[in-house]
């Protein structure tokens, strides 16, 4: 009888109680994941439909999937009478801890979020950025990858890019190749000049609008100096300026046009 009676207290005092608040704590659990999983649906469905990368909405999503798993984990916790105000403080010293050990992590991460929101470039384009020039090949989170023109590819953190000056040589359909020629000073200036506007208004890689200049720019110490600024399709620019740059050299060297070149002259006195 004694027995009977220890082993109802014992169902009553703790197996009832604790076997009721486990089955609601596994029941918080089980609920939680499920809603979880369809509030990052929704919320990924959303990103999308605004636009937002890919690579950026994973991202979010995954974050986001995360700290809704940590409440979930919390409130079943709580369920079970477990004090989670201490797991929350140390939870929030970490975060607290590992935010300054990342510092510069995390700075590449929202510059990596900045890039991929207002997209100053995109894959394919040729750009300047944090002192590297190449075309852009990958774009992450927390760095963006550049092939060089002589084909080294370079991993450059999203940071440095975004906190300094980005050129996109890509951003724009047509591009102005500025060149400079000099001829000497007792060479024909007009036979030049119409030597170099011809060999511009054969290239057809030249756009007729805007008009390309030819005029004399400057007139240098040992030089005159023409500045020949045609205007072409972005993809054509490298291609136009050797082209155009050989060609005027070959001309002028046909015509008895001569490009002078720095020279120093010294005297020296017998004299002394």
């Amino acid at each position: 009888m004694l027995e009977s009676i220890n082993m109802q207290e014992i169902a009553n005092t703790y197996l009832y109680p604790w076997g009721t608040k486990i089955a609601l704590s596994i029941l918080i659990f089980i609920i939680g994941i499920y809603v979880s999983k369809i509030l990052v649906k929704i919320l990924k469905k959303a990103l999308n439909n605004a636009g937002i990368e890919n690579i950026l909405v994973n991202f979010i999503s995954s974050i986001v999937n995360w700290l809704l798993l940590l409440f979930v984990i919390i409130a079943a916790l709580s369920q079970l009478g477990i004090n989670t105000n201490s797991l929350i403080a140390l939870i929030g010293a970490a975060g607290l801890a590992i935010g300054l050990a990342l510092q510069d992590s995390l700075k590449n991460f929202a510059s990596g979020v900045m890039l991929i929101t207002f997209r100053p470039f995109k894959e394919g384009d040729f750009v300047e950025a944090a002192g590297t020039t190449g075309t852009v090949e990958k774009i992450t989170i927390f760095s963006s990858t550049l092939r060089t023109p002589d084909n080294k590819e370079v991993i450059v953190p999203n940071g440095p890019i975004y906190s300094e000056v980005i050129i996109n040589y890509s951003a724009r359909e047509n591009r102005r190749v500025d060149m400079v020629f000099g001829i000497g000073y007792g060479d024909d200036i007009k036979k030049a000049k119409e030597l170099i506007e011809k060999i511009i208004g054969e290239d057809p890689r030249i756009l007729k609008n805007p008009e390309p200049l030819v005029a004399v720019g400057e007139l240098a110490d040992s030089s005159v100096n023409f500045e020949v600024r045609p205007w072409v399709k972005t993809g054509d620019y490298w291609d136009v300026k050797f082209d155009i740059t050989e060609k005027i050299k070959l001309s002028f060297d046909e015509n008895g046009i001569s490009i002078p070149f720095p020279q120093m002259d010294v005297h020296v006195d017998r004299n002394k």
